[in-house]
């Protein structure tokens, strides 16, 4: 009796647990110019150019563009292909890929998409992968992305295509289901409404025929021109209203949006590089040195023949190193220089930064000399 009973008291009921696979999607994109196709032309089949390396979903990976094909094909027609390559990241990584060639033709943005015909004024190439499970160190692709003479009709003009890649990469993991899970922040969003409800505005800004209400302490805490102004020994002066004079409202517009934001508005009234262009000179202005870098990038992905002269004019008149070196790159490719010659923005170049035509044969000189 003693035995039974001291053998019923070690029996022990575990608590129920649960655990849960939780499955995330990251999509991204990453835009790859070229603006030397003929220069290209004829390299050799499996030679290719890179791109930089960019990171999605925590991975990183690169694109590879074949001029005249990875791998010789028994097609009388030749073919230039595109391979993306997954560089580094987790094993078994889960994607989907799409690729997409854009073209630039007569100066106006055009894209190609397989087997459709014109939508809108424009066409794309576009090509997607279903789900593919990857390694590091593998690559896949398109040996037959399009033909060699097709891409040479679409870029007669100048030369310059854009491919795009848009991966999305697969993610699951598994937690506890008692596991808090704590949400991305949403203080960007948070100020963006308090932006566009102006409730607790305590200062007005006229530009032009337009005003706008902000919040004095989030001017100041962003911009160390805003911070003299309104609360420095001028501050009199910017007490509750005050007018900044050669600015376009929609300039403004954007600058605001990124002092609350900590990012680029996709808005844009006309022309988006002219745009870019404002907003850059507004962040310079008030000492926005990231929103200047971001401008930079934005503007250095844009270039072509009808704007790449007045960039380089404000390239040059901003500092901005980076923006100059592309812009001279471009007008220094075989082809380009002249039609860049007969636009507007170029007679502004000539006038305003003359000792610069020296650097653009400069850097013509010493492309033909490698």
């Amino acid at each position: 009796m003693a035995g039974n009973s001291g053998s019923s008291s070690l029996n022990q009921v575990l608590p129920e647990t649960t655990s849960r696979c939780l499955s995330q999607n990251i999509t991204g994109a990453h835009n790859f110019v070229v603006t030397n196709f003929s220069e290209l032309d004829g390299m050799g089949i499996g030679q290719y150019v890179s791109s930089g390396s960019f990171s999605i979903g925590g991975c990183d990976w690169r694109l590879n563009f074949y001029p005249d094909g990875e791998t010789a094909t028994k097609d009388k027609d030749a073919y230039v292909s595109v391979f993306y390559r997954f560089l580094q990241g987790p094993t078994g990584t889960r994607i989907k890929v799409s690729l997409s060639l854009f073209a630039k033709y007569d100066d106006q943005a055009i894209s190609i998409q397989k087997g459709k015909k014109k939508r809108n004024g424009k066409k794309v190439l576009e090509f997607a992968h279903g789900v593919r499970t990857m390694e590091p160190g593998t690559g896949w692709g398109w040996s037959k992305f399009i033909k060699k003479s097709s891409l040479r009709e679409l870029v007669a003009s100048n030369s310059c295509f854009t491919i795009r890649i848009v991966l999305t990469v697969s993610k699951n993991r598994t937690d506890d289901a008692g596991t808090i899970e704590v949400p991305p922040s949403s203080l960007h969003q948070d100020f963006a409404r308090m932006l566009e409800d102006e409730e607790g505005a305590n200062v007005t800004i006229n530009v032009g025929d337009r005003f706008f209400l902000a919040h004095k302490h989030v001017l100041a805490a962003r911009s160390r021109v805003f911070r003299a102004q309104l609360f420095g020994v001028m501050k009199e002066s910017f007490a509750e209203c005050f007018q900044i004079d050669d600015m376009e409202p929609s300039v403004l517009e954007r600058l605001l949006y990124f002092i609350y934001t900590d990012s680029l508005s996709e808005k844009y009234e006309g022309n988006k590089i002219v745009a870019m262009q404002h907003l850059l000179v507004a962040a310079d202005r008030y000492g926005l040195n990231r929103l200047r870098l971001m401008c930079e990038e934005k503007l250095c992905s844009w270039i072509d023949v009808q704007s790449v002269a007045t960039t380089l004019v404000l390239a040059e008149q901003h500092q901005c190193v980076q923006l100059k070196d592309a812009c001279l790159e471009f007008m220094s490719w075989r082809d380009v220089l002249g039609p860049v010659m007969k636009t507007e923005g170029f007679k502004h170049l000539t006038a305003s930064c003359p000792m610069i035509m020296a650097e653009i044969l400069d850097k013509i000189a010493s492309l033909k000399i490698e």
